[in-house]
This record gives structure tokens, sequence and C-alpha cells, in this order.
């Protein structure tokens, strides 16, 4: 059964810091690639950013040099590290994983990030 469980969400002053974690389970991790996405009210869904598994990431614009997404195969974790957050930032998050040789996507159930004073 696969799953993929987010955590780390909540609610946090605007400059501030939050980390989310993924654990995922129930597929090779390793062979995935991994992703944030998020989808504030009102508005559709957007890629935050991308882990590949050949050791290379990607960012949405709206958050280089302040996101930073890792992942730990060992663990069959990614992280996403949210430093400098703006109100913008308020979303639910989402973990994504992405075979790319089979087109598989999985999703988790996502979490709530608000930065707000």
């Amino acid at each position: 059964q696969v799953q993929l469980v987010e955590s780390g969400g909540g609610l946090v002053q605007p400059g501030g810091s939050l980390t989310l974690s993924c654990a995922a389970s129930g597929f090779s991790f390793s062979a995935y690639f991994m992703s944030w996405y998020r989808q504030a009210p009102g508005k559709q869904r957007e890629l935050v950013a991308t882990d590949t598994n050949i050791g290379t990431t990607n960012y949405a614009d709206s958050v280089k040099g302040r996101f930073t997404i890792s992942r730990d195969n060992a663990k069959n974790t990614v992280y996403l590290q949210m430093n400098s957050l703006k109100s913008e930032d308020t979303a639910v998050y989402y973990c994504n994983a992405y075979n790319v040789r089979t087109t598989t996507h999985y999703w988790g159930q996502g979490t709530q990030v608000t930065v707000s004073s």
C-alpha cells in the first residue's frame, strides 16, 4: 500500500521558518522524483520544488533562495526547509512522488502552512 504522509505544517510568523517532512512507503522511493506542490485558497496547485533521483533540484522562482528540498533515501523521506516565509506562502503543501519511466504519480494528503502575524 502506497503512502505519503506529510508533517511539519503549522502557523508561523512572517520571516519565520518551517520544515516539512514526507514519509513514503509502499514503493521504491529512490526510483522516484520527489516534489512538493502547494495550493492556496482559490488558486491552482503549483509546483514548489523537485528533487530528482539523479542528484538535481529545481525550484519555483517564487521560492528560490528561501526553500530547500532534500531527500534521505535511507529513511524514504523528503523534506522541504522553508525560510523567510511570507504571507503568500500560505497554502496546503502536498508531497508528490513521480516515476519518469512509468509516469506514475502518488500524492500525500497535504499539510497546512499558514504564515501570519
